[in-house]
């Protein structure tokens, strides 16, 4: 019997008196529960990464202008941009995390990792890490597995939906999975995995989903690219050995406490935060006239 991914101490338990390593634990979960060969998992997550480079590479060197004309091929803007404000290669994460999403806003074809909401985050993170630490596509795919793991407790624990638990739950999961995979990669241990993870929603905890005109462009697009930003913070503090002091579970736990209690407004009803500023509502209104005009020329 496979483990149900009930809890990250549960799944750091099994993988100890197993002797599996997390992505292990992870592909017996899948091979059990999808009735799926090794291979036949291994090949979907190969593609699935193939999507995500060229989901970045798509949206850094084709138009991205959405219908509203709100994404408007920022990551180019980004990516060419001659000073970097911190190093070329912060600059190229935030480049393709926006690449991405914006491939997303604009109907391309993306990852849903976890949701297309999130859409920018890991193919960001997982193609930059590549770029700098020359990784191969074997551990990276291992590295997905274990984010898989990580987005399958989160889901169980809390939520993955921003209409459910807010952005906190689908840019907070996003990054989360993107920092265990990053300290993975790495040579982290277990315990530096969990405490990266739990460091990343702890930076997440809270964040609405307050889309302008209903709409999984403003703000969700440049908060793809801060979550990025986030998940390699963390990793950076989880392979360093500095504890989350919260445990990971206890962690989760309060984020769906947190997204429960989140009025409704503020979890992608397009009522309240960004959505209802006064800029927000009239966009909406805008976008709302195109599409009523543009119908009767469709059909």
């Amino acid at each position: 019997m496979a483990y149900l991914f009930e809890s990250f101490a549960g799944w750091k338990a099994y993988s100890l008196e197993k002797k599996m390593a997390l992505p292990e634990v992870v592909m017996e979960y899948e091979q059990h529960q999808r009735n799926r060969t090794r291979e036949e998992i291994i090949e979907g997550l190969a593609k699935a990464l193939a999507v995500m480079k060229d989901a970045v590479r798509t949206g850094l060197e084709e138009d991205m202008t959405s219908r509203s004309g709100m994404i408007n091929n920022g990551a180019k803007k980004v990516y060419r941009y001659p000073t970097p404000v911190l190093s070329k290669e912060f600059q190229q994460l935030i480049s393709r995390a926006l690449a991405a999403k914006e491939v997303n806003s604009c109907m391309g074809r993306v990852v849903a990792a976890p949701t297309a909401g999130a859409s920018g985050i890991m193919p960001g993170i997982l193609f930059t890490l590549q770029d700098i630490h020359k990784i191969d596509d074997e551990k990276i795919i291992e590295a997905m597995l274990l984010a898989a793991g990580i987005g399958l407790i989160i889901e169980q624990k809390a939520s993955i939906a921003g209409a459910v638990g807010g952005c906190q739950a689908e840019t907070g999961t996003a990054a989360a999975m993107g920092a265990g995979a990053i300290v993975y990669c790495l040579g982290g241990n277990t315990d530096q995995i969990l405490n990266a993870v739990a460091i990343t929603i702890q930076c997440m905890l809270g964040l609405v989903c307050d889309p302008v005109a209903g709409l999984v462009e403003v703000p969700c697009v440049v908060r793809n690219a801060s979550a990025a930003a986030i998940a390699f913070s963390s990793a950076q503090i989880g392979l360093a050995d500095v504890s989350s002091v919260i445990p990971v579970d206890e962690v989760i736990e309060a984020m769906g406490e947190i997204g429960a209690s989140m009025e409704t407004r503020y979890k992608e009803t397009a009522l309240g935060g960004l959505a209802a500023t006064k800029t927000g509502q009239a966009i909406s209104k805008k976008v709302l006239i195109r599409d009523i005009e543009v119908l009767p020329d469709e059909q």
